[in-house]
């Protein structure tokens, strides 16, 4: 089978009594066919058919377009397409798919792109899926999931030392546009020490796609990875669910007991297809035109994510903040249920620094569980300077600074050079974890080397 509309096989064996007749019960079954009683806006609505929330409908026919139920009455469902509505009208067919749309995960899977049904879209020919698993899955429950102890490197010094990610945890990557995110994200899926990487674009430009896969990804990081991809010309409900398939895949690794990392570019476009969505079917605008779904599902697709009683999922999201507001509604409710952020800076971007990563901005939750007194020393120490030498950056930009005031700002002047070239880092070049701690205990070595003093520290 090399699509996700493949069924379960029956657990009873092929040839007994009980398959035969529930075969036959099920051939005999007459079959319920709806009607669309009209097409407004992004869905349809449909009468004559009982489903639920999450069943999938044909709407038309040869070969028609599936639908997912999103709403529901008392006589009626709202269907939102997996397709196009062209050429369906009021009066077209509808009838309940009765098998499950399922995602095809396993090893076999490994360097394939596939759309949000689960179909390859990378010309490679069929998918060799090892298994094929329900969407549908709950998050770890609290008292079940693994604590969260050992670091997990991501081969970005910036990142592995001052914002240190443990294995299991959530990170959100906040910026604007065109600030490097994607960038990011490829040298994390082809440094990380993850045993497997799925990645979840959703949203992205058709013509970014490929440039994503072939320039920043390339054949060494779509090797070990795994790429559902919807683009932003697909219906809100292929975004939407390019989200939630590769969040299964994910977890059905984690199942196995293997360490992955999850990669999401964007979060926020995942909840803007939530927007349409719950807007379509007539749920009030609340918060900048969100609906109240739109932050319970961050934190239904959010919470998926960790560790479970074996295995974990290490989870990067990318955020777009909306011009650069930092507390604009999806950052802000992200921000809450991750385990820590990472702020990139427009102003660094311009510059050339790349990663363009604000490392007095960005912080850890569980970096203090992860890393050494020593490591963590080293690390303050970095912060310490970088953060003296901000509050008197207006000074040195006018050379009102007298050089002695601040021990702080000295070693930050002095060593300048230095600590750009351990912050900055070639989109093509991957640092192991204890080489970017050598680097970082060097750096420290320089700082306690005595400087004039002059006035308080």
């Amino acid at each position: 089978m090399t699509t996700a509309s493949a069924t379960r096989p029956s657990s009873a064996p092929r040839g007994t009594r009980p398959d035969r007749w529930s075969g036959a019960v099920d051939a005999a079954r007459p079959e319920r066919v709806g009607r669309v009683a009209s097409v407004v806006g992004l869905g349809a609505e449909v009468t004559g058919i009982d489903a639920a929330i999450g069943d999938l409908v044909t709407i038309g026919d040869n070969p028609g377009v599936h639908a997912e139920v999103v709403a529901t009455t008392a006589d009626r469902i709202r269907c939102m397409p997996f397709g196009r509505l062209t050429g369906i009208a009021a009066g077209a067919s509808a009838r309940t798919v009765r098998a499950p749309l399922l995602v095809p995960t396993g090893l076999g899977m490994l360097g394939r792109v596939i759309d949000a049904l689960g179909r390859p879209v990378d010309g490679k020919g069929p998918l060799q899926a090892d298994t094929f698993v329900s969407l549908d899955n709950r998050a770890p429950e609290a008292m079940r999931r693994a604590r969260i102890d050992s670091a997990l490197g991501l081969g970005v010094r910036v990142l592995d030392t001052l914002v240190t990610v443990g294995r299991g945890q959530r990170l959100g990557l906040f910026a604007g546009s065109g600030v490097g995110k994607s960038s990011l994200l490829s040298m994390i899926a082809r440094g990380t020490e993850a045993e497997v990487s799925v990645i979840a674009l959703v949203g992205e430009r058709g013509r970014e796609v490929r440039e994503f896969l072939e320039d920043d990804l390339g054949p060494e990081g779509l090797a070990r990875s795994i790429v559902v991809v919807a683009t932003s010309d697909e219906p809100a409900i292929m975004r939407l669910r390019a989200a939630f398939v590769a969040t299964r895949i994910a977890e059905s690794f984690r199942e196995t007991g293997a360490h992955v990392m999850l990669m999401m570019d964007s979060l926020t476009r995942v909840a803007m297809a939530q927007r349409e969505i719950g807007l379509s079917v007539g749920e009030p605008p609340a918060t900048r035109g969100y609906p109240p779904s739109t932050f319970s599902l961050l934190a239904q697709l959010l919470e998926r994510a960790g560790t479970g009683e074996i295995g974990s999922i290490t989870g990067m999201y990318t955020v777009l903040v909306d011009g650069d507001d930092h507390n604009e509604p999806i950052a802000d409710a992200a921000r809450s249920i991750l385990d820590g952020h990472v702020v990139m800076d427009r102003r660094l971007a311009v510059v050339g620094h790349f990663p363009s990563v604000d490392v007095l901005g960005s912080i850890s939750r569980l970096a203090s569980r992860v890393t050494t007194p020593a490591q963590r020393a080293n690390a303050v120490a970095l912060r310490s300077i970088l953060a003296a030498k901000v509050a008197a950056q207006d000074l040195l930009d006018v050379g009102a600074y007298k050089p002695g005031s601040n021990p702080r700002v000295d070693a930050a002047v002095a060593h300048e050079n230095a600590i750009n070239g351990f912050l900055r880092q070639n989109l093509g070049e991957s640092a192991a974890t204890a080489e970017a701690w050598a680097r970082l205990d060097a750096l420290a070595a320089l700082f306690a080397h005595p400087l004039p003093t002059g006035g308080g520290a």
